[in-house]
């Protein structure tokens, strides 16, 4: 697993194969001026990027929307830029010190700032891919989901090319707080005091508008998904095929995956790993997408032939 870096600009070592690959990492990017210590992100770029114009993953970390971090990436930086992406990660501010609106407006405006400026850094800014982990997956699906965010930023789906949530179990928020409260009350124990029902607000009317399953509509643009979850879970698994069915109604592109043999941590670490079938998914999904130019004025790319 990766450790954290903390100079600003560093070259980790990556032996694979019969050779040595160098991939550098500009750590601690503020995307908001004068903003809180968690409004930073990562960006890691292949040796050779300059002059290019690669596509983005854009990574939301998991840790329940109350901890975790940017460095929580695993593998993903190097098996990524390997093939010719850049990589972003980023932090965020997390309850209870802000509110869940806060927290996912954030992670939009951390988007905006990319968009804005990963050109420097190598970056197609009208290729960008949304991917996240866990309590990150339902910030991903809902930023691909619904505009308001990215519209904040200035900033449309026309920029975006996928979305890839990996074991979320929140993409619609009423159905799991009815399967988690009532399997409580079927098996005993004590009710949540901050469960799903109060980190989304403790509203009804909330825990819809903060569903991404609320807003798939049809010609919205939303971009096609990929979404992988642990098999073994049936809770993440029934989000997944809920969020997928909903999608494919809007006959937007949509595909899940489940994975048997792993859990949620190891689900998230294994991707990159070239024998795993998630990975597998993973890149299948995404190779035709990058395949495509972008464009400039912001419509929507078209294949390379």
């Amino acid at each position: 697993m990766y450790f954290r870096l903390v100079s600003a600009f560093v070259f980790s070592l990556l032996v694979f194969g019969n050779g040595v690959m160098a991939q550098k990492l500009t750590p601690d990017i503020r995307y908001v001026e004068n903003g809180h210590k968690r409004h930073v992100l990562d960006i890691y770029t292949p040796p050779d990027s300059g002059g290019k114009s690669l596509p983005v993953m854009f990574w939301v970390h998991g840790g329940g929307w109350q901890a975790g971090d940017k460095s929580d990436v695993a593998l993903k930086p190097k098996t990524l830029t390997e093939r010719g992406f850049v990589f972003v990660s980023t932090n965020y501010r997390l309850l209870p010190e802000v509110g869940m609106d806060e927290l996912i407006g954030d992670v939009a405006r951390s988007v905006g700032w990319v968009h804005r400026n990963i050109a420097r850094y190598g970056g197609d800014s009208t290729r960008i891919f949304i991917g996240g982990h866990s309590a990150g997956a339902q910030v991903a699906a809902l930023i691909c989901t619904d505009d308001r965010y990215l519209k904040k930023e200035g900033m449309s789906f026309d920029f975006l090319k996928g979305c890839i949530p990996v074991d979320g179990d929140t993409y619609d928020i009423p159905k799991i707080i009815m399967t988690s409260e009532h399997r409580q009350a079927i098996y005993g124990g004590k009710m949540f005091t901050f469960g799903h029902r109060q980190k989304f607000g403790n509203d009804p009317e909330k825990h819809v508008d903060l569903s991404a399953v609320t807003h798939v509509a049809r010609n919205k643009g939303i971009p096609p998904f990929l979404i992988l979850y642990f098999s073994g879970n049936p809770d993440t698994r029934a989000q997944a095929l809920r969020l997928e069915g909903v999608l494919k109604a809007a006959e937007i592109p949509a595909k899940s995956y489940g994975k048997d043999d792993s859990n949620h941590i190891r689900l998230n670490d294994d991707l990159g790993k070239p024998e795993d079938p998630a990975t597998q998914e993973f890149y299948k999904f995404l190779d035709p997408l990058v395949r495509q130019i972008g464009r400039s004025d912001g419509k929507r790319p078209v294949d390379r032939q």
